[in-house]
């Protein structure tokens, strides 16, 4: 197997389609046949084949609104060597458009692991067959990258989760031939086994694993789940890689902060965090105010003691509502207008206020962590997240400080 995501990814959508179509017959759909003759001993004996494919053909517009056919459309037709398989599967016409090549791909796939049988429930050895067939045909004089690294204080509900572009995440212990230590070797994840960032990439001529690529996106990943929820985050310090089925070489990642607790991504989340991890990537800004005000978020979800992040968190929302400078004073009003209800502003006002003095404390080293101290430290971040989140999402504009000032001046007003 060279491409374990678009195995997966195939798998469940063959899985959801022989269900769908067993359901069909179940209702009464006919499956056609034809008559074919075949040599006996004395005289010709004939024999009906149903003809599967024309069945499948027929309910592609039922197929493609299973929830598993879009992740594995958009897998399949982003992988250069589809005419080449399309070909090989006799179709009559290569489509122009990729998503119509995919939607034959997936047909002709179908068509390959049910061929010539009248039942639809899933048999591996048949899936095992066709995948070998389709990965011969797609990779044919060329290379796959894999890399992976563990993402910490992540678990997973399903095994695997794409995240579109050759990315996934998948519970170590169902990807296989990984190395061991990548799984099972990391601090604090001994018990359950490391949830696994997977990128897989391929070309004609790989000069190595793209590492430089796999850091990037492994990063950006990171932030998108720092933005995502609540969770800290951090990646492992080294990664794996390998090409093709070569060995496995260890990559270092660099320090990325201290994961705490263990949140689990259950399976009704899985699609908004592909859209969300998609929306970043496109939306996060190189540079102005955002874009250091998020730097600096990330800065705080790697402080290794949570109560010196308040600093980081304090400097980013000041990038974003206090411009003027904290002899100003502003930074606390124009916050609690933004994200708190009229009749809970004044309290939210005030722990603002405190979580400014706390943080000359911290920087003096005169603040010590307790309960009181990490439940503001976690409001305050909580804050930021929210405002960088929704400037991310397109839900508020990114000049938050004049939205601020507007909202004072309407409640002043009134």
């Amino acid at each position: 197997m060279r491409n374990r995501t678009l195995h997966q990814l195939l798998r469940a959508f063959t899985e959801d389609a022989g269900l769908q179509l067993a359901a069909e017959t179940a209702r009464g759909a006919e499956i056609p046949f034809e008559v074919v003759e075949e040599p006996g001993a004395r005289s010709a004996l004939y024999c009906y084949r149903p003809l599967t494919g024309n069945f499948i053909r027929s309910r592609m517009g039922i197929l493609d609104r299973l929830p598993s056919y879009l992740p594995a459309a958009r897998t399949i037709g982003a992988i250069a060597g589809l005419d080449g398989y399309l070909r090989k599967r006799g179709e009559p016409r290569i489509p122009p458009d990729e998503r119509e090549r995919a939607d034959a791909a997936l047909r002709s796939f179908l068509s390959a692991v049910y061929a010539d049988t009248s039942e639809f429930g899933f048999q591996a050895d048949r899936f095992d067959a066709a995948y070998a067939e389709l990965e011969a045909a797609l990779y044919e004089g060329r290379q796959v990258a894999l890399v992976v690294a563990p993402v910490l204080g992540l678990a997973l509900e399903s095994d695997d989760v794409p995240l579109g572009e050759g990315l996934s995440l998948a519970r170590g212990e169902s990807v296989p031939d990984v190395p061991p230590e990548a799984v099972w070797s990391t601090p604090g994840e001994v018990e359950h086994g490391s949830v696994l960032a997977v990128l897989t990439l391929e070309g004609e001529r790989l000069a190595g694993p793209p590492l430089t690529t796999a850091r990037t996106r492994f990063r950006r990943l990171l932030s998108a789940l720092r933005l995502f929820d609540e969770g800290v985050y951090a990646l492992g310090p080294v990664a794996w890689a390998r090409l093709d089925a070569g060995p496995w070489q260890v990559v270092p990642l660099g320090a990325s902060g201290r994961a705490r607790g263990r949140r689990t991504l259950v399976l009704e989340q899985e699609d908004e965090l592909r859209a969300f991890c998609n929306l970043i990537a496109r939306r996060t800004p190189r540079a102005g105010e955002v874009a250091w005000a998020l730097s600096r978020f990330e800065m705080a979800r790697e402080r290794v003691v949570p109560f010196e992040s308040l600093t980081d968190d304090l400097l980013a929302l000041r990038a974003l509502l206090e411009p003027e400078g904290p002899d100003s004073g502003r930074l606390a009003q124009r916050l609690s207008v933004i994200c708190a209800q009229p009749e809970e502003r004044a309290a939210l006002a005030e722990r603002i206020a405190r979580a400014v003095t706390l943080e000359r404390a911290v920087i003096a080293g005169l603040a010590q962590p307790g309960e009181n101290v990490d439940r503001l430290v976690e409001e305050i971040s909580g804050h930021l997240r929210a405002l960088l989140r929704d400037i991310l999402c397109g839900h508020l504009d990114s000049d938050v400080r004049s939205l601020a000032d507007e909202l004072l001046a309407e409640a002043a007003a009134a």
